[in-house]
């Protein structure tokens, strides 16, 4: 009989559900997708009922249901911080109390009764994990690795905010620790609130523009914020920070010591934020390859697995794989706290059944994180034709060959295949993809399709085989979370002078080299790697692009519009597809072109309905 375990992420932020079968993930996905709220921290209803109706199963055929983090650990932390933090932190102090009292302190009880309004029978009660605990599991039983290093930087956990782990087999054992309030994730949303980003979210914004920017303010951070050791680890200077008094991130004493005011969400970027993002990008960069680096020396093991937020740094990861002190990287692709449902539910079920991927051919077990809701044609075609939507459908080959003569024609496509990524990237299931020749591609995506910044850039998603003919990449990226120099081969004669190009923001149309659209103003380009194995659709569209243009390399971003979560079922693909000025829209077999739609009306404005994020 299987061993079903679910594990579930909820009420901080990025709420999910993820479900183990005898030790192998076999669904797992974000309440964001199911309720259009991004980054959902409710309960996950949505994300529960999928992940059951995955398997055909009801609660009452679970082993274990396990929650990601310790309650009344994380409590103990927040009196101690709100004592820490003094009178200064009443206000925040008075305002959260009475949700802990309430029911976050017994928030096993809350889960066992909403699990109970489910109507899906009655589960095993829920027991507790700890927060970096099920970021490690995450990180290392899904992975590749019979041993490994296991490195976890996040904000804050219950106390942990670093973690070094010893992955061996089925064991997983704390080897050392950094606790609350030093925390990289912290420092570097603090120079995002700082610089006018959304924190929990915007972080993503600061790592790309720091590329435009200069690193001057680094020295200062060093001497100032942050104290590295020559061990790895570090301490924060909490003169500069208020995260641990109240609701900002910084206050007067860190906006006089960069000489200006928290820039107001929305206003013009300037330079000085390219600075201060290029400033605290290097010095995380240098903070995360020592702790790296001891995690392999405390460890003895040269594989090194990784996950919480800080992960989710694409170009710090690729520092640690240029670095050479490591044999294999392995990063979790849901780095950040959805991932942990996953790593609680693992931990729990590779005790018991082990870890049966490592016996087979699989490079892991997270199915290339394919592991949401998927569709059939026969589903998709019912929706149209309910709907009338035009639409000619391609069998087999005649599909992606299609789809490849729309993009190698200019055309913006709209990719919905097969099951839903989990995590936060887009892999080739739920995406938007163009042609990374255009040198207008990234402007018209940006600007046109997700309405979003114009620093932003795009990721290019290119066929493993081919991968180091355009990049200067050391090891496989099948989650697009390392980032890589493009090789000189493709570089423009100006990209080859001594210094490079002009990086700041008034170059950001210049053409750096013959895949424009995805190289960044650093030269460098966020990678994902396809095969087969791991997405056997998008596989094939790439061979058919390569076929027509020569070029195995598409421009890959996710299938939303700004402050959207990733598109889950066909009629929020269509919605988007509709609202935005994407060309083509593929549907599993189902091709549709903008042209021949009829005329989409909505009773509201998407617009003034999705926050900007």
């Amino acid at each position: 009989m299987a061993t079903y375990v679910l594990g579930i992420s909820a009420f901080y932020h990025d709420s999910a559900a993820a479900l183990v079968k005898d030790g192998v993930p076999v669904a797992a996905a974000q309440e964001e997708r199911f309720t259009r709220v991004r980054h959902d921290a409710a309960f996950p209803a949505n994300a529960i009922k999928y992940c059951l109706d995955a398997e055909g199963i009801g609660l009452d055929e679970l082993t274990a249901v396990v929650y990601y983090e310790d309650p009344q650990e994380k409590f103990s932390r927040m009196i101690s911080s709100f004592a820490s933090g003094g009178i200064s932190g009443a206000r925040t102090f008075i305002s959260t109390m009475p949700e802990w009292i309430r029911w976050k302190l017994n928030v096993l009880k809350f889960i066992d009764e909403k699990l109970e309004e489910l109507g899906r029978g009655t589960g095993p009660l829920t027991i507790a994990s700890q927060h970096h605990r099920s970021h490690a599991a995450a990180a290392f039983f899904p992975s590749p690795f019979e041993q490994a290093a296991v490195l976890c930087i996040d904000g804050i956990g219950e106390w942990h905010s670093t973690t070094i782990w010893k992955g061996d087999g089925s064991k997983l054992d704390l080897m050392n620790s950094i606790s609350y309030p030093h925390s990289v994730g912290l420092f570097y949303s603090a120079f995002t609130y700082y610089c006018g980003f959304k924190v929990d979210s915007g972080e993503y914004k600061l790592m790309g523009l720091a590329p435009y920017g200069r690193p001057i303010y680094a020295d200062k951070i060093r001497k100032e914020l942050i104290n590295i050791r020559a061990d790895g680890s570090f301490t924060l200077n909490m003169k500069y920070f208020e995260y641990l008094r109240g609701e900002r991130m910084v206050g007067e004493a860190f906006e006089e010591l960069f000489g200006g005011p928290v820039r107001k969400p929305e206003s013009p970027i300037t330079q000085r934020e390219c600075d201060l993002a290029a400033s605290v990008q290097q010095v995380t960069e240098e903070v995360v390859l020592g702790l790296a680096t001891a995690a392999v020396r405390q460890t003895g093991y040269r594989n090194l697995c990784l996950a919480g937020g800080v992960a989710l740094n694409c170009v710090a990861n690729g520092v640690l794989s240029r670095s050479g002190r490591f044999d294999a990287i392995w990063i979790q692709p849901a780095a950040g706290d959805a991932g942990c449902a996953l790593g609680a539910a693992m931990d729990y079920s590779v005790k018991r059944t082990g870890r049966p991927h490592l016996g087979s051919k699989k490079l892991d077990a997270m199915s290339g994180s394919l592991l949401g809701p998927g569709f059939g044609d026969e589903e998709i075609q019912a929706f149209l034709d309910a709907n009338q939507y035009p639409y000619r459908r391609f069998e087999g080959a005649d599909l992606y060959d299609e789809t490849a003569r729309h993009l190698a024609d200019g055309a913006v496509v709209g990719w919905f295949q097969g099951r839903m990524e989990f995590g936060p990237r887009a892999l080739g299931a739920r995406s938007i993809l163009g042609d990374p020749r255009n040198p207008e591609m990234q402007r018209t995506m940006n600007l046109k399709i997700k309405y979003r910044e114009s620093f932003r850039p795009f990721a290019p998603a290119v066929l493993d085989e081919d991968a180091q003919v355009y990049f200067d990449i050391c090891e496989k990226s099948p989650y697009m979370l390392m980032v890589s120099q493009v090789n000189d081969s493709i570089k423009t004669a100006e990209s080859l002078q001594p210094g490079g190009p002009e990086r700041g923001l008034g170059s950001i149309n210049s053409i750096r080299s013959q895949l424009p659209a995805v190289t960044h103003v650093d030269l460098s380009a966020r990678v994902q790697t396809v095969t087969e194995e791991n997405n056997a659709p998008f596989t094939h569209l790439l061979r058919s692009f390569k076929k027509r243009t020569g070029c195995s390399v598409l421009v890959n971003t996710s299938f939303n519009v700004r402050g959207e979560p990733i598109v889950c079922k066909p009629e929020e693909a269509y919605a988007c597809f509709m609202r935005t000025e994407m060309d083509v829209l593929v549907l599993g077999s189902f091709i549709l072109e903008r042209t021949t739609q009829p005329e989409f009306v909505e009773e509201v404005d998407w617009r003034n309905e999705i926050p900007l994020d």
